[in-house]
C-alpha cells in the first residue's frame, strides 16, 4: 500500500469520525432540550435538517476511506450512483441551510425599527416551506448524476472515462458540462453571497449595539462583552464556510469541464466533508454558549438540569 493511499485513508477516517461526534452531540443538544421542555426556537429545524445533512456528506467518507486502505475495493453500480447522488444533494442542502440559518437569524436580531422587522412574526411559518425548497433544488440539480456515473466494471465498456477508485464518471459533451458547471457554481455562489451578506448585517447591528450600551460594559466587567463575542462567533462561522465552500466550488467546477483524477476526487470529497466536520463545533459555541449538565448532590438524590443560553 502506497503510503499516500496510507495518508488519504487515516484522513478520511479522522474526518468522519470527527465529524459525526460533533454532529452527534449538536443532535443530542437538541433532544436533551426537547425532553426538558425548553422553548424551541424557529431557527432550530434549520439547524436540525442541518446536522442531518451532515450525516449524510460525511458518509461518504466511509467507502473513500476503505477504498484508500484496499485498492481493490469499489462500489457497484447502485451503489455509485446514490453514493454520488445524495452526497451531492446533502452537501447542498447543508450549503443552503447554513445560509438560511444567517438569514433568519439576521431577521431575528433586527431592531423594531429596520424593515426586515416586517418579517419577524412571518419567521416561524415560512421557514418550513423554505427547506422544502432547498431540498428539491438539490434533488432536481443534481439529477444529471444518476446519467453520468457508473461503476468500475461498468466504465470498462465506455470510452471517455474518469476513474476515481470506487466510482467512474462518464465525460458529457463539453457543452453539457459547462451548462452543468454555470447551474452548480451560480447556486453555489447565491447561498455563499446570501450567508457574507447577513452575516456582515448581524456583525453590524452588533457593533452598533456594543456601541450604544459600552458604558455599561466598562462599569460591569473587564472581559470581552457579549456582543463583541457574537461577533467573533458569526465571522468564525462565515470565513470557515465561504474558505471551504469556494473551495469546494473551484474544485468540483474543475473537475466538471476537464479529465481529472483520482487525487483531484479524493480532494473535492476532503474539501466538501471539511464544513460539514466543523461546523457543529462552531454552532455547539454560537448557537448554545455553553452545554452542560449541572449536578447537584443532596443527601440521597441528584440533581441534573441542561443550561442554554439562546443566541
Amino acid at each position: 500500500m502506497a503510503s499516500r493511499d496510507t495518508v488519504e485513508g487515516i484522513f478520511f477516517l479522522s474526518q468522519t469520525v470527527l465529524g459525526m461526534l460533533g454532529n452527534s452531540a449538536l443532535l443530542c443538544c437538541f433532544i436533551i432540550a426537547d425532553f426538558s421542555g425548553i422553548r424551541v426556537k424557529p431557527t432550530d429545524l434549520i439547524v436540525k435538517q442541518l446536522v442531518w445533512a451532515n450525516f449524510i456528506v460525511l458518509c461518504r467518507g466511509i467507502p473513500q476511506t476503505i477504498a484508500a486502505f484496499d485498492q481493490t475495493y469499489h462500489l457497484d453500480y447502485v451503489s455509485c450512483k446514490l453514493a454520488l447522488y445524495l452526497h451531492r444533494v446533502a452537501r447542498g442542502v447543508s450549503l443552503s441551510s447554513t445560509s438560511l440559518l444567517s438569514f433568519f437569524q439576521a431577521i431575528t436580531i433586527s431592531p423594531s425599527n429596520s424593515r426586515w422587522a416586517q418579517f419577524k412574526p412571518r419567521a416561524p411559518r415560512i421557514i418550513g416551506p423554505f427547506l422544502g425548497l432547498c431540498w428539491a433544488l438539490a434533488l432536481l440539480l443534481y439529477i444529471y448524476i444518476f446519467v453520468y456515473t457508473t461503476d468500475i466494471r461498468g466504465g470498462r465498456n465506455v470510452t471517455g472515462i474518469q476513474d476515481f477508485g470506487i466510482c467512474t464518471v462518464i465525460n458529457s459533451e463539453k457543452l453539457i458540462s459547462i451548462l452543468i458547471v454555470i447551474l452548480i457554481a451560480t447556486n453555489d455562489v447565491i447561498f455563499l453571497g446570501l450567508m457574507m451578506l447577513s452575516s456582515g448585517y448581524m456583525v453590524f447591528i452588533l457593533l452598533k449595539h456594543k456601541q450604544r450600551v459600552q458604558h455599561i460594559h466598562r462599569s460591569l466587567s473587564p472581559r470581552s462583552s457579549p456582543e463583541t463575542r457574537a461577533t467573533q462567533s458569526i465571522l468564525t462561522l462565515v470565513c470557515c464556510f465561504v474558505i471551504f465552500y469556494a473551495t469546494s466550488v473551484v474544485f468540483t467546477s474543475y473537475m466538471s469541464v476537464s479529465d481529472g483524477s483520482r487525487w483531484l476526487f479524493n480532494t473535492d470529497a476532503a474539501m466538501a466533508a471539511c464544513f460539514p466536520a466543523l461546523c457543529p463545533f462552531l454552532l455547539i459555541r454560537h448557537y448554545a454558549s455553553f452545554f452542560r449538565l449541572c449536578c447537584t448532590s443532596s443527601y440521597q438524590t441528584t440533581h441534573c438540569a441542561c443550561v442554554f443560553r439562546e443566541l
